[in-house]
């Protein structure tokens, strides 16, 4: 990642305005237009989560939400509507973006497991950063997706 990107993690209470609407547009940008699916983003879980967001510029470039031990899952923490935007899909901000939701949970959470609900599509992808599936498919949304879970240690 060059030096036009800056990385930003936050908790929800400490978003400006601009950021939440930032992170929402971008959201419903993909998750709802793009991929085609209706469903309930807006989840009240935001409060819970620290965002981290990656910038270019006035862009959000880049974003997931992180969970830490026992928010999300009982017993991991947890990375969720992890999002490229479509314009900077060819810089690799995906793979810095998990890169740095791990750091965040292993050095500030220091917690050692990690679980996700991925889309199945993106399975080599997350098993590319120490993931490994451990459900069969099952549909969120009417999309296929897994469980998968990265431990450390």
């Amino acid at each position: 990642m060059n030096d036009d990107f800056r990385i930003e993690i936050k908790p929800f209470k400490d978003l400006l305005p601009i950021e939440v609407y930032r992170i929402l547009q971008l959201r419903s940008e993909v998750f709802v237009v793009e991929q085609n699916c209706v469903y309930g983003d807006i989840d009240d879980k935001d409060f819970d989560a620290e965002h981290l967001m990656i910038w270019k510029g006035d862009d959000l470039a880049s974003y997931a939400r992180i969970f830490d031990l026992g928010i999300y899952f009982d017993n991991a923490a947890s990375i969720g509507r992890v999002i490229v935007n479509p314009k900077y899909r060819s810089f690799g901000l995906g793979h810095q973006l998990i890169k740095q939701c791990l750091e965040q949970i292993e050095t500030e959470y220091q917690v050692q497991t990690t679980d996700i609900s991925a889309q199945e599509y993106l399975q080599k992808f997350y098993e590319g950063h120490g993931f490994v599936k451990i459900s069969e498919m099952y549909l969120e949304d009417d999309i296929p997706h897994i469980h998968m879970r990265r431990v450390v240690g």
